[in-house]
């Protein structure tokens, strides 16, 4: 699953990544962003569909909601289900997009507690983490945009972490998850391969949604544990 994640690099460097257009959002690193928060997502215009930078809620607020005060708002959309939920398969059928991460969180049971990990892509560039978007009219006319991150069975390197990851779109596959027919989409809800990603472990002050600064992703190995960053 994918529960917390680092998006730290600026507006400006994602535009040349990704190869947006338009005005950059006004945004701030940070290195511990949680469900309900903002985050950067690189979408199509739903008018233009010039590729673009935008800052979304994080936890999809779908469309048809009459009462947002009560509505579920979840972070993560199964890739089983997706595009047949009736929560999610509007989305994905018109509206997906990337989530760009230097890191992903997430927590493994040990002899002493639940583990904090941090998992990144084994080439040093951002993770682009496959998501939906969703657009919510409100009473006062309001739009409210949210999104969620994609999940799929976990390759064999993650599992020791957990049985789930967030989807991983490769850059060749950029304009097919963002434009491209439902059908083909559907061929990228796979896991990553083992050589794409490492993790390694990072100490506890990661759980503390208040805690955030670069200090988060450092590693944080015990003397004699053996942990080392993987890939």
């Amino acid at each position: 699953m994918c529960g917390r994640f680092a998006s730290v690099l600026p507006a400006d460097e994602l535009a040349r990544i990704f190869a947006t257009e338009g005005p950059l959002p006004d945004t701030q690193p940070s290195w511990n962003i949680a469900p309900t928060q903002p985050a950067v997502v690189v979408r199509r215009h739903p008018q233009t569909a010039a590729r673009q930078l935008s800052v979304l809620n994080w936890g999809l607020l779908a469309s048809f909601v009459k009462d947002p005060a009560s509505a579920r708002r979840p972070f993560n959309a199964r890739a089983e289900t997706v595009a047949t939920s009736t929560l999610f398969r509007g989305a994905f059928a018109r509206r997906r997009c990337l989530v760009p991460a230097d890191a992903y969180y997430e927590w493994r049971t040990e002899p002493a507690g639940k583990q904090p990990f941090a998992v990144a892509r084994a080439d040093g560039t951002p993770l682009a983490l496959g998501g939906i978007w969703e657009g919510h009219r409100g009473a006062d006319g309001e739009i409210t945009r949210s999104f969620a991150i994609v999940t799929v069975p976990a390759n064999e390197l993650l599992r020791t972490l957990h049985e789930r990851a967030p989807l991983v779109v490769e850059a060749a596959d950029w304009a097919t998850w963002l434009g491209g027919a439902p059908d083909d989409a559907l061929h990228l809800l796979h896991p990553a391969g083992d050589a794409c990603l490492r993790f390694w472990p990072v100490g506890k002050a990661v759980n503390n949604t208040r805690n955030n600064g670069p200090e988060l992703l450092a590693p944080d190995v015990p003397g004699d544990s053996g942990l080392l960053a993987l890939g």
